[in-house]
Formats: structure tokens, C-alpha cells, sequence
């Protein structure tokens, strides 16, 4: 055989060689429209038994995150972890005719015996119905209602993870899910769960203006379907880092506000009161502990809108 023909059939060779293993290694990658994997998401929903519904994406995943049922975030578990907690809090007022005692729940809890608590004297209590797009309370029901059949004024609250998706967005599942008010006398307005974000970045990843706009959102959506504003939650510390000034929410939405000590300390920017305190996370009723800044006629009214 000529050289030159040895040589031509060397590259063809190698040339076949070289298509074998690129077929290889694309046929070992997953196609490019694949979702990549969510090592996150796999680890929580291996540890209990993951929620119905349109799975939510935190701020820095890859890909879409279950929320387990034994994963879901309660109104201020996040606070509890960055701020200070005083140990058996309880407001000096709590249980005179200026105040009214009540209560928050979420899954946590499970079926709560409401009859026990009422007889301890909780008059209201807010329920979690939702967190993200992605969650629902399967004890909802028995929350929400039994708080109600017992005699309470009980009102439905949502987790929010505003680094998932919109306001708007999280507001319609919400009100899609146990979030919506009836001016019955006995149901509050929703309430907006705003607090620490578990999966990163404090203020998940937006700006001060970005997080106005989005709870603003929320908010519009909100009343937008019921007439009324969502009280929103918070904590002094968390809505200064990740609020502060940039926008004024006072003349609209009810404050309930976090901190777990003996006084209610300094108000989030431009709050002149509190509407309600969550002083406790723990006590004499089932979850945490709250106090209506008010008389009881005035709890009536929040509720009539």
C-alpha cells in the first residue's frame, strides 16, 4: 500500500473515532430542554411528605422546590433564629380590657383543640393557609374552621417567599387557598407573613425598592378581590434591613409585628401603633402567643373591615 493512502485511511479512522466518542459523552448529558437537578429540593422532600400543588422556586435553586410537609415555615420561625427571644414573654397588659389574647397555628400544631383554648381565653387566631406557590396547610380545615365553630375570630395568614415569584402571584394563591374575607363579623383580613427568607439572602435577593413593589403587589391583589388590606407581619429588624423607607405602608395595612420580650419596642418605618403582637412563642395557647392592641368591639371591627 502507498503512503499516501495509508495516511488517508489513518485520519478517516481517527476522524470515526473521534464521532464515536462525542456521541458518547452527548448521549451520557440530559437533553438541553432537561430541568437540572435540584440537589435541594431532593434532600426536602426526602424528609417527609411534600405538599400538593405548583412547586415554588427559592432564590438561588436550579430548579423548581418542594416544600415537605414537615419543612413548612410557621410565622416567625425565621425571626426566632435571627433576633433575640426573652424566655416566657408576656406583655404586663395581656388580659386587661385594653387588650385581647389570641393566637397564631400552622401545620405544626395539627388538629388544635380549640374548646381548650377558648376556655383559657383566646378570642382570635390566625391560621396559615399557604406559603409560596407551592404549599397548603392539609390542617387548614380543621383550623380555620374549628377556631371559628368554637367562637373565635380567626383569620387565614400566607408565608411569603418573594424571591419565587410576584406578588400578585402569591396573592391570587392565597386567596385560591383559605386566604379569602368575608365581612361576617368573625373573619379577619388575610395576613401578609413577612419575615427572614430560609433558603438564603435576607431580603431574598431584592432591593429595598424591589421589595416594595412586590409586597405592594401583594397587597393591591388582595384587595383588589376582597376590599380590604391584608394585615401585614413583620419584625422592626428585618423590615429596616429589607424595607427601611422606601415605602410607607401605615395608612393602609393593619401592623402586626413581632418581638418576643416584655414591651413592644420601636415600630417598623412610619407605623404610629400596632394592631396586633406576637409576644411569645410559646404559652398558654397552642403556638405562638398574641396580643389585639385594642378592646374587644375594636377586634369586632377590624373584622367587619
Amino acid at each position: 500500500m502507498r503512503p499516501s493512502i495509508r495516511v488517508n485511511l489513518g485520519r478517516r479512522f481517527g476522524a470515526l473515532v473521534g464521532l464515536c466518542a462525542a456521541a458518547l459523552v452527548v448521549g451520557a448529558l440530559p437533553p438541553a430542554s432537561a430541568a437540572p437537578t435540584d440537589t435541594a429540593a431532593s434532600d426536602i422532600a426526602s424528609t417527609g411528605t411534600a405538599s400538593t400543588g405548583t412547586a415554588a422556586t427559592a432564590e438561588g435553586q436550579a430548579g423548581p422546590l418542594v416544600i415537605a410537609e414537615a419543612e413548612n415555615h410557621s410565622l416567625g420561625s425565621q425571626i426566632r433564629k435571627h433576633e433575640a427571644v426573652t424566655p416566657n414573654a408576656r406583655p404586663a397588659d395581656v388580659g386587661t380590657l385594653a387588650t385581647v389574647p389570641g393566637m397564631d397555628v400552622s401545620s405544626h400544631q395539627g388538629n388544635v383543640n380549640w374548646a381548650g383554648a377558648w376556655n383559657n381565653g383566646a378570642r382570635f387566631a390566625y391560621v396559615k393557609a399557604t406559603e409560596g406557590t407551592g404549599y397548603t396547610n392539609p390542617y387548614f380545615a380543621q383550623q380555620y374552621n374549628g377556631s371559628y365553630n368554637v367562637g373565635m375570630i380567626r383569620g387565614a395568614y400566607h408565608f411569603a417567599l418573594p424571591g419565587n415569584s410576584s406578588g400578585a402571584a402569591q396573592a391570587n394563591y392565597f386567596l385560591a387557598n383559605g386566604g379569602r374575607w368575608s365581612k361576617d363579623g368573625k373573619t379577619l383580613p388575610g395576613a401578609l407573613d413577612m419575615e427572614y427568607n430560609p433558603y438564603g439572602a435576607t431580603c431574598y435577593g431584592l432591593s429595598k425598592a424591589a421589595m416594595v413593589s412586590w409586597i405592594k403587589a401583594f397587597s393591591d391583589t388582595y384587595r383588589a378581590a376582597t376590599g380590604v388590606y391584608p394585615v401585614i407581619y413583620t419584625s422592626t429588624s428585618w423590615w429596616t434591613t429589607c424595607v427601611g423607607t422606601s415605602g410607607d405602608f401605615s395608612s393602609t395595612n393593619p401592623l402586626w409585628v413581632a418581638r418576643y420580650a416584655s414591651s413592644v419596642g420601636t415600630l417598623p418605618y412610619n407605623w404610629g401603633y400596632h394592631t396586633i403582637w406576637q409576644y411569645a412563642d410559646s404559652g398558654t395557647f397552642p403556638g405562638d402567643q398574641n396580643s389585639f392592641n385594642g378592646a374587644y368591639d375594636r377586634l369586632q371591627a377590624l373584622a367587619n373591615g
